[in-house]
């Protein structure tokens, strides 16, 4: 199992961002997640899934806003008690608590623990160039981003923002995009391995 835990960077200075948070990390999961996300304890969030490629999403749609100290535990789970995450018990809770506090901490506001430590610390490694990449991209950058994640062409973009399709081609070059939209699926792959999908 691939648990995230969340906690809301500056919560006694700010509103209570958990119940959007929950929102759209329910529109982000869908199906794919066993239980409904929760809050786990005062402005701390909680998700489960077996899903790689699901992990990374929620991961990077929260270390994004810049709002969340995010860390991922992966590891076995005890017998489901009941349908809500709270009820459930295992050792990626263990290591999502022993993450989301080294997150705290982390430059990248990201860190992941999990039963094989050696391949838990690849993979947090390897995300956190992603998260690097991320953390360096514009305003404008994003803007194309968002776009063409909405399943626009440059050329609609182009349009949609009056300047011309090079000017496009340069803000994603700029922003990483070809480098981000390979790296997510063999992200999500090393996520699945490491939570052991597909092994015997």
């Amino acid at each position: 199992m691939i648990v995230i835990t969340a906690d809301q960077r500056g919560s006694r200075s700010s509103e209570d961002l958990v119940p959007a948070a929950l929102q759209q990390i329910s529109i982000i999961g869908g199906d794919r997640l066993p239980f409904a996300p929760d809050r786990n304890a005062g402005d701390e969030i909680q998700v489960a899934t077996e899903d790689g490629r699901t992990a990374l999403e929620i991961i990077l749609h929260l270390v994004r806003t810049e709002e969340w100290a995010v860390g991922v535990g992966v590891g076995g789970m005890e017998e489901e008690r009941g349908t809500e995450i709270r009820a459930a018990r295992g050792e990626a809770f263990i290591h999502a608590r022993a993450a989301v506090e080294r997150a705290k901490a982390a430059p990248s506001r990201f860190a992941l623990v999990g039963a094989e430590p050696s391949a838990a610390e690849d993979a947090e490694a390897l995300i956190r160039l992603l998260l690097e990449l991320r953390s360096r991209r514009t305003g404008p950058g994003w803007e194309v981003f968002d776009h063409l994640a909405a399943g626009e062409s440059q050329k609609d973009i182009a349009a949609r923002l009056g300047i011309s399709e090079t000017a496009v081609s340069l803000r994603a070059r700029a922003a990483g995009l070809r480098a981000d939209e390979a790296a997510v699926p063999a992200l999500a792959r090393v996520l699945d391995r490491l939570n052991g999908v597909g092994r015997p």
